[in-house]
């Protein structure tokens, strides 16, 4: 094993745990207890659909290559990765973050600085799909050695196919065994004391495998480079084959119906060619000659009536191939004396030949063990943009699906943040545990169907509510419709009554309690109400309270 690579970030105090467990700690990535003489990675697979991390890895990157894989594939992306001219695709929240405003201002440079390190504007796309794809993601964080507070110099992206995250017992498994005797017969819980998880990476720039055995052995892990856990940025799908310990990629279980759906197609193809055109039948009449005559003679008939004219694409030009029989071509069958005679009879193409059932009905399979509305297949359907009837199912499953992907993604910003505030001295590893669940990342949103969503849950709470205002009063109050139906908080319910009260005090809306003329529909002012025309009214040029009386013209036009 080659030297130990990379930095480590401990904690300067190391305190007992006070509750104790008979449950050994675990990994929800995924990965097990490896000892160092074993093949990291390698597995016995009996059933024959990977043998190493790698092999996996190879197979997920095949999948993504097939046209209808990679169309789900990018629906899903373009979802969780929205690309603005103007904005950045993802940006950091710190609401809920109880801290100063000059801690949240560093936090938030410093999170920039991170974005400009995986250039995230520009890359975004790529490192989101690489992700998903491979169901895993390394970043090398490399700091300088000599000035660690610098933070972070650069970070460089890793092929999935060539680490392994290894958990590896510290103590021998001959210092293991004797523990275990020696706990025989306890029943205290305290009396566990559970063996020393050494957690680290290999990295193996050769390419991984053994060429020979294709397995991550011995050798290959003596040939690689270990490193801290601390100096890699390690970020996982969250799916874990608890049967065998390895982390798996959200296309794992497309596996079959992409093979189905190949095989169909493969086989459709076949049919298609074999079945496709129409044949004919030669009975030739052989009379009473001997086998040999009777069969040169066939061969001499069907080389004077063939036709085997051949279009040259590459010439351009018609020639006749004589010489070569095809499986597609017609029949000619021997017929001897007494028959009826020379005969041409047809035979039909394949029946059915525009029905592929079979093709629509794997496609949907495949997008659905995808998680990708079928009704996204080819561009089919949209969306309706008058009511909310007209919104699937499916597209709520899919909308929160890409809401489980940004969460589990954000876990990649958050480990490089971590690592960066720590090595500046902005907070320490114990401030990080406590702020670390109040910080958020926002991803920049431009689905049409959420807009869509959002117009239509409005419309239906104003109509709900303007169905419930002749009840106001007798069964309801104001303040139970604009909580329970328009489902405003108490500081929407502050900001829109401070609001209204201005807007009204502006005149830029009348007032809704102000008194209605019944006559003209409009509210009357304060002076001059009634309706009646010879009450007198303020002059406006006139500082005073003087009442000018107002004379109507004379003549009777009115």
């Amino acid at each position: 094993m080659a030297r130990l690579f990379g930095f480590s970030i401990e904690d300067t105090e190391k305190t007992p745990p006070g509750v104790v467990s008979p449950v050994p700690p675990n990994n929800q990535d995924g990965s097990e207890h490896y000892l160092s003489t074993g093949f990291f990675g390698s597995y016995v697979d009996i059933e024959g659909v990977y043998r190493t991390e790698g092999d996996l890895i190879r197979r997920y990157r095949q999948m993504a290559i097939y046209p209808e894989c990679d169309s789900a594939i990018e629906d899903i992306v373009n979802e969780a990765i929205v690309a603005d001219t103007n904005d950045s695709p993802v940006e950091i929240e710190l609401s809920n973050l109880n801290a100063s405003d000059g801690i949240k201002k560093k936090i938030r440079e410093e999170f920039k600085y991170v974005l400009e390190l995986l250039d995230f504007d520009k890359k975004a796309h790529e490192i989101f799909r690489n992700w998903y794809i491979d169901g895993r993601l390394y970043y090398n964080k490399v700091i300088d050695q000599k000035a660690p507070h610098n933070g972070i110099e650069e970070l460089r992206y890793i092929d999935s196919s060539k680490m392994r995250f290894v958990r590896q017992i510290k103590k021998t498994p001959k210092e293991r065994l004797g523990e275990l005797e020696a706990r025989n017969g306890k029943d205290n819980p305290t009396a566990y004391n559970f063996p020393e998880i050494e957690e680290y990476f290999i990295y193996t720039p050769g390419g991984g495998p053994n060429t020979q055995t294709g397995m991550y052995g011995v050798n290959a892990a003596d040939k690689g480079v270990r490193m801290t856990r601390d100096s890699i940025t390690y970020c996982t799908s969250g799916l874990v084959d608890r049967n065998k310990g390895t982390t798996l990629s959200w296309l794992h279980k497309s596996i079959k119906p992409l093979n189905q759906l190949m095989m169909i197609e493969d086989s459709l193809v076949i049919y298609r060619l074999s079945r496709a055109p129409e044949r004919r039948i030669f009975y030739i009449d052989v009379g009473n000659l001997p086998k040999m005559k009777a069969e040169q003679y066939l061969r001499d008939v069907m080389m004077r009536y063939r036709n085997k004219l051949v279009y040259d694409a590459n010439t351009g030009e018609i020639r006749d191939d004589k010489k070569y029989m095809a499986m597609l071509e017609d029949f000619w069958l021997p017929r001897r004396e007494g028959g009826r005679g020379t005969e041409i009879s047809t035979l039909p193409g394949g029946q059915n030949l525009g029905e592929i059932t079979d093709i629509e009905y794997f496609k949907k399979k495949l997008y659905r063990s995808l998680n990708v509305p079928p009704s996204r297949m080819d561009g089919e359907g949209g969306f309706n943009l008058g009511r909310s009837s007209e919104i699937l199912r499916d597209e709520l499953k899919f909308t929160k699906f890409v809401g489980r992907l940004r969460k589990r993604f954000s876990r990649m910003f958050h480990d490089m943040l971590k690592t960066q505030l720590i090595l500046k001295n902005i907070v320490t590893p114990e401030d990080w545990d406590i702020m670390s669940d109040h910080i958020q990342y926002d991803f920049l949103y431009d689905n049409h169907f959420s807009e869509l969503k959002e117009t239509e849950l409005f419309n239906e709470r104003i109509n709900v509510a303007a169905t419930a205002e002749p009840y106001i009063g007798r069964y309801y109050s104001q303040d139970y419709i604009r909580r329970k139906i328009l489902r405003q908080t108490d500081i929407e319910i502050k900001e829109q009554d401070e609001l209204m009260a201005k807007e009204i005090e502006d005149g830029i809306v009348p007032d809704p309690m102000a008194p209605i003329d019944p006559e003209t529909g409009q509210p009357m002012g304060e002076m001059g109400a009634g309706g009646d025309p010879n009450a007198p009214m303020m002059d406006p040029d006139l500082e005073g309270e003087t009442l000018v009386k107002k004379e109507l013209p004379k003549g009777g036009e009115i």
